[in-house]
């Protein structure tokens, strides 16, 4: 699986994203601009030693991140508000879950024109404003991994 960050803020948020990467073998794409920077002592406290462990990439903006994706990618787009709830959706092997700003979420831009691809994650609090970015983040991984039967588990 590739899990994309756009525009992430909060160290401690990456840096459990990348721990999770690295234990399920999932690669990381990170989308500038970020709110820290990568050398932050809280990125590499909450990643710990998994950064070494992690597939990742870091791009510019998200055109160069999607001008490199092959021409058969299938983009997750998870944000609130999406008209699919992401247990809903069938997720192959390397589909890609994406994930906006921690303030801010996706932009509308990136939501509109794939709206087929916009997935949420159900709130029964309407006075919770969301959840955490990396729950998120493994909230949805595990959903697309158990579709696929763990595999590769190795315990």
């Amino acid at each position: 699986m590739n899990i994309v960050l756009v525009e992430p803020e909060i160290p401690p948020n990456t840096g459990n994203v990348a721990r999770l990467c690295a234990a399920t073998k999932s690669r990381l794409h990170l989308i500038e601009p970020f709110g820290f920077k990568l050398d932050d002592a809280h990125l590499r406290r909450a990643g710990m030693d998994y950064w070494q462990q992690v597939e990742w990439h870091r791009w510019q903006n998200w055109t160069a991140f999607a001008e490199k994706l092959p021409a058969d990618a299938r983009l997750w787009f998870v944000e609130s508000g999406g008209p699919i709830r992401y247990n809903e959706v069938k997720f192959e092997a390397d589909d890609y879950l994406v994930f906006g700003r921690e303030t801010a979420g996706l932009p509308t831009q990136l939501l509109e024109p794939h709206r087929e691809n916009w997935l949420r994650i159900p709130m029964f609090n309407a006075a919770s404003r969301s959840l955490n970015l990396s729950n998120c983040v493994a909230l949805v991984l595990f959903e697309a991994l158990r579709q696929k039967g763990f595999a590769g588990e190795l315990y």
